[in-house]
């Protein structure tokens, strides 16, 4: 989580500038959340479980389209759970990937909806910073119980 521009909230979801680093706790509620299990393939909001200098949600949403960058960036200050029109840009998916795992942006939370399908990668901007934004290069990720 880092301000990655002129605002300083929301947090915006980069990647840790050391590869080796394991990055922040990450919470995943699945659309089902009774289930208790994380599939593949299944609509889940994603939440950094660390504190954070910002008063707004830590749950991961794909921000509004970057006119400037012509991205769609991944930032903070999501809805968690209430699935619907209203909260597509909040469900993001996991797939696998070669030998580990992918994010993907591409609700099914609400049937009649309109939505992109993209991987989630890494966009480095001016300064250094890696971005997490929709991409046709995945970032793969691997995930460590906390």
């Amino acid at each position: 989580m880092a301000s990655t521009g002129r605002k300083t909230c929301p947090l915006d979801v980069v990647q840790d500038r050391y590869e080796a680093s394991n990055g922040l706790p990450l919470k995943f509620t699945p659309v089902n959340s009774k289930k208790g299990v994380i599939r593949v393939h299944t609509d889940l909001n994603i939440k950094f479980s660390a504190a954070s200098i910002c008063r707004q949600s830590t749950v991961w949403k794909l921000d509004s389209y970057d006119e400037w960058a012509k991205q769609w960036f991944v930032t903070t200050n999501g809805v968690e759970g209430n699935p619907g029109p209203e909260t597509t840009r909040n469900w993001f998916k996991i797939e696998k990937f070669q030998n580990n795992y992918k994010l993907v942006f591409c609700p099914t939370v609400c049937r009649h909806c309109k939505v992109m399908c993209k991987d989630v990668g890494i966009y480095t901007d001016a300064k250094g910073a890696r971005r997490l934004a929709l991409s046709n290069v995945p970032f793969k990720v691997m995930f460590k119980r906390a």
